[in-house]
Order: structure tokens, then sequence, then C-alpha cells
């Protein structure tokens, strides 16, 4: 949530440094989410009566990072809105 928080106070304060924080911040939560992605497949295939626990951890896990994209696409556009310049990333995804 503090992600969110900084992307949208990033947007309201048309604050690149801080965009650009949040923007950095989202390769560690890519790093966390393949992390506990591993480790519940590798609970999952040691426990099978735990498949579908860790299932829905899977999902959480998920949702969390599909939150974290979100807001760094939030920092991305502030990013813009100030420079008037795409993101060294964005053009680098192209």
């Amino acid at each position: 949530m503090d992600m969110l928080r900084r992307s949208l106070d990033s947007f309201v304060n048309r604050d690149v440094v801080a965009a650009r924080q949040v923007w950095d911040d989202d390769d560690e939560v890519d790093a966390l989410y393949e992390q506990v992605y591993r480790e519940l497949l590798t609970y999952m295939m040691a426990d099978h009566s735990a498949i579908r626990r860790a299932t829905y951890l899977l999902w959480i896990a998920h949702d969390l990072e599909r939150i974290a994209d979100r807001t760094t696409n939030i920092a991305e556009r502030v990013i813009f809105l100030v420079t008037g310049t795409l993101s060294q990333k964005k053009v680098a995804a192209s």
C-alpha cells in the first residue's frame, strides 16, 4: 500500500523523483513474487495435501504483484506528464 500511496502523492505533487522511486521499487516486488512463487511450488511438490491452500496463496501473491505493477504504471505516467518523455524502462520494453 505504501507504493500506491507514494505513486498517488507523486501524481498530486508532480514529483518525478518520487515517481522514479516507486518505479524502482517494482523490481523488488517482482523479485519477492518470484521467490514466493518458487517456494510455494516446492511446498506443493513436497506436500500434495497443501496444493489447494498454496494455490490460494499463489493467487494472492500474483494479485499483490499486479497492484505493484499498476502503481508503477501511475509512476510512469507521472514521469511522462512532468517531463514529456517516456521512461527508459518503457522505451526498452517497446
